[in-house]
């Protein structure tokens, strides 16, 4: 199995003594060289590949007949006709076909999961967007404290400690918003992880089963959840370690140098675990076990996965902001632009409730469209690199309960072996 959808068309390979020349044609009896004898077989009638059965086309030399006849027997080809018809079609009891996906087939099969499920789907998430939404805007405006401002004419020592107030007071509230965040994430990715697998199977799916399957996993998923950002924070650590050790030209240097090595090992690494997440959740493996899956599956394809998730990204980005630029457009008029005033006159933004209702009801919507998008690309690429490697696809089948789908065609053989 190659690295393409689909298998290998049966006989491409050239057969043998056949590649530095053209046998004679078979209408010239006479024609006779080496390997080839003067006495051949009547020509026979047979269908190239994708050629209709009732066109028959016009005889071929007598290697190629062997070769593109029916099989054994006088029994039909694969395809079903007297002659090739292709490999047998891939079964498709859910959103994408039982075979090694391309990258279409990928991005349509996490759109059709959203599309046949979307009462669980967009359930699951507006719900988990709404309250999120909702507790950083309550942090926001309630709870926070108004960032300390640096007086201009402060001396330096106390810049400094007005500098210190403020990044305190943002990342108290930084913090606060990432952990909400972080919590409405891994309850989404773990029920939506579990809604993905089923529909590659055809099963129906209810979010009551989906969050009865995927509850267990929490823990193990946390952990994942905040070890592989760690590890990519760790790696510039160590690139920020000489610019904050010394104080001089040459460590600011070395600290640049460093940090344009460390961002390339960091991506590396994210795309070497990118999918622990399913691997976690559908294998029920622990923590540093599913990095080592994801990492055995992405082995080969680490630039295909780049370029599937980083197009998965960009795409979901364009998603967003074709969704929230609208609704930013229409919050600033309702605002009155009090807050853009604020900003060119130097101070801080000050946005009116209207702003920010209006805001978060866009920023809602694209949650709810982009979150089933990404994990959906997700479990399936998952799902992908397993088939590619482990022929999953026979297990799924038999999951689904499709008989006879995997059989050997007639003769013996694999179409493409």
């Amino acid at each position: 199995m190659n690295d393409t959808p689909g298998w290998t068309s049966p006989g491409s390979a050239p057969s043998d003594g056949q590649e530095n020349g053209t046998p004679p044609p078979a209408d010239q009896p006479g024609a006779s060289s080496g390997k080839w004898s003067a006495e051949q077989p009547p020509p026979g009638q047979w269908s190239p590949p994708g050629a209709p059965p009732s066109v028959p086309a016009q005889a071929g030399p007598p290697r190629a007949q062997a070769r593109g006849g029916p099989g054994p027997a006088g029994g039909p080809g694969w395809g079903g006709g007297a002659g090739w018809g292709g490999p047998p079609p891939a079964a498709q009891p859910g959103v994408i076909p039982l075979r090694p996906l391309g990258l279409g087939e990928i991005l349509d099969g996490s759109v059709s999961v959203l599309r046949r499920h979307w009462r669980t789907v967009l359930g699951l998430t507006v719900g988990v967007a709404v309250v999120t939404r909702t507790c950083d805007i309550l942090l926001e405006r309630l709870l926070a404290s108004a960032p300390a401002e640096i007086d201009p004419s402060a001396s330096p020592t106390e810049a400094l400690d007005q500098l210190g107030d403020a990044i305190q007071s943002t990342l108290v509230t930084s913090l606060i918003s990432i952990a909400i965040t972080l919590i409405g994430t891994l309850f989404t990715t773990a029920v939506l992880t579990v809604v993905v697998s089923r529909s590659v199977l055809g099963r129906p799916v209810a979010f009551q089963d989906a969050w009865r399957e995927a509850r267990p996993r929490l823990p193990q998923l946390l952990g994942l959840t905040l070890l592989l950002p760690l590890i990519g924070a760790a790696i510039v650590a160590v690139a920020l370690v000489p610019g904050l050790a010394s104080h001089t030209d040459a460590g600011l240097a070395t600290t640049t140098l460093l940090c344009f090595a460390a961002l390339p090992v960091a991506v590396w690494l994210m795309i070497r675990f990118s999918l622990a997440s399913p691997a976690l959740m559908l294998e029920r493996q622990g923590v540093t076990a599913s990095m080592r899956r994801s990492a055995k599956l992405v082995r080969g394809a680490w630039w295909r996965t780049f370029g599937v998730l980083l197009l998965t990204g960009v795409l979901t980005l364009l998603v967003s902001l074709i969704v929230a630029v609208p609704f930013s457009l229409v919050a600033t008029v309702a605002d009155g632009g009090s807050g853009i005033d604020s900003v060119l006159a130097g101070g801080t933004p000050h946005f009116g409730w209207a702003y920010v209702v209006i805001t978060a009801i866009g920023s809602v919507i694209a949650s709810a469209v982009t979150l089933p998008i990404s994990a959906g690309v997700t479990v399936l690429l998952y799902v992908d690199r397993r088939i590619r490697r482990e022929a999953l696809d026979l297990k799924l089948t038999r999951a689904a309960g499709i008989t006879g789908y995997g059989a050997q065609p007639p003769g013996g053989g694999h179409p493409g072996s």
